[in-house]
């Protein structure tokens, strides 16, 4: 197959689905725990323990999401590490932030009274509902520790290549919490509790297994702690810049999603359940497309790190040519079983017109939004975050212009135009500032 391509081209491609296609499948493996969860907790004879794991389940997704820089940090630092090939800098970059996360897990755990205060605040759920779930988040909340360490180790693995540990880890960790959901629930009757309690011993679990992989792979025992020169000012104050920088990022990110939801309301209940089916939808192909950006990350961080310009180049043409080859699929293929997914997500008839009559949009997306993902993919392994959070914050701001001009015009039209700008707007900036990357790459 592809025989008349040349042996290198097709070398490259297989190097690029080896890397991508573990983390599309490790990613697609998510969804499937939380919806075991439910499941099991739907075994139960009240709706109030089903209600309770979601409220807790939502809450941890926001509060550890917000430190996925650690993960995405991680990976840039790491893959130039080995681009450079220096196993010192390689396990610092290990060690650094995993520091860093078990110093940010201690407030989580020391204000976690606060934190659920504020948290539950924001639910209208009955009392016997809202119990259950602060149960759930009192229990759950000391799994902070592995939850954020779990980032690092899989930025480390992204930024070494080692994708297809990747997948075994989440296999365990997602595994390994559906046996002890179906153990504490249905064999100890320990309910909501045994769900978090499953959670956080999986967690722990797979940090372990990723700990001992770690410390094998980058050669632990031949550093020290101080060998490794992990207080270095000059290397803090670059981890810190670049995980406030993705923080940031970040945080508009879920700014412009968020106000997305926000703004539905405002269009009524049909609306609003319309769009829900629709963003769930595209959030599921949108697993695949962030399997060839991280990818990216980890081919154009070694590049970069190994100064290397002709790969660095090599790196983005050929991951982001499968990832636009994805992007078209998905959309091919929501305009032709998209209202089958949406007949499978509702029953409701009024629901299922109203999704139909905007299917259009979503097929839309992952063709504008595939070169903001890439581009993001691409800054992350050269670290460039300062570019990607100026980038981000000004298409934040012509999305909530675009919201503000477009919505009373064309109502629901007007909202999914202004994301489709929001897409546009990201691959633009960062599109205009990527030729600075290169130009900082010298050619050994």
């Amino acid at each position: 197959m592809l025989t008349f391509l040349p042996p290198a081209l097709i070398a490259r491609q297989r190097r690029v689905l080896a890397l991508a296609v573990p983390i599309i499948l490790a990613n697609i493996s998510e969804p499937l725990l939380g919806a075991v969860d439910t499941a099991v907790v739907g075994q139960l004879p009240s709706p109030i323990h089903i209600g309770a794991v979601a409220i807790g389940a939502t809450l941890f997704s926001f509060l550890f999401w917000g430190f996925g820089f650690l993960r995405m940090g991680t990976t840039g630092i790491t893959a130039q590490a080995a681009g450079a090939g220096n196993p010192r800098d390689l396990a610092a970059a290990f060690a650094r932030p995993f520091l860093l996360a078990l110093a940010l897990s201690l407030p989580l755990m020391l204000l976690q009274g606060p934190i659920a205060w504020a948290s539950f605040d924001l639910f209208e759920a009955s009392a016997a509902t809202e119990k259950l779930a602060a149960d759930y988040f009192t229990i759950r909340i000391w799994s902070a520790p592995a939850a954020l360490a779990n980032y690092v180790v899989l930025g480390w693995l992204l930024g070494t290549g080692r994708t297809g540990m990747v997948l075994l880890l989440q296999f365990l960790l997602n595994g390994a919490n559906i046996v002890l959901d179906l153990l504490f629930v249905l064999q100890f009757d320990w309910g909501v509790a045994g769900v978090a309690w499953a959670t956080v011993i999986a967690q722990y679990l797979a940090f372990a297994a990723g700990l001992l992989v770690i410390a094998r792979a980058a050669d632990m025992r031949a550093h020290n702690w101080r060998s490794l020169g992990l207080l270095e000012k000059a290397k803090l104050r670059r981890l810190l810049r670049i995980n406030i920088d993705i923080f940031v990022r970040t945080a508009a990110l879920l700014i412009a999603f968020t106000w997305f939801t926000v703004k539905a309301t405002e269009l009524g209940d049909l609306t609003l359940a319309a769009n829900a089916v629709l963003y769930n939808i595209f959030g599921l192909l949108a697993y695949g497309l962030d399997g060839f950006a991280w990818a990216a990350e980890a081919l154009v961080g070694r590049h970069v790190g190994a100064r290397d310009r002709r790969r660095y180049r090599e790196a983005i043409f050929d991951t982001t040519l499968w990832a636009v080859l994805l992007a078209g699929t998905a959309s091919l293929a929501i305009l032709v079983i998209g209202p089958a997914l949406i007949d499978l997500m509702t029953v409701d008839p009024a629901v299922r017109e109203a999704a139909r009559d905007y299917l259009l949009w979503t097929a839309a997306v992952p063709i504008v939004g595939v070169w903001s993902f890439m581009l993001d993919g691409i800054y992350i392994g050269a670290t460039r975050t300062g570019e990607m959070r100026n980038g981000m914050l000004i298409s934040l701001a012509v999305y909530l212009g675009a919201v503000w001009a477009l919505m009373p015009i064309w109502g629901n039209d007007g909202l999914w135009a202004a994301l489709m700008l929001f897409f546009l707007a990201r691959a633009l900036t960062l599109g205009y500032w990527l030729p600075r990357i290169e130009r900082a790459i010298i050619d050994p």
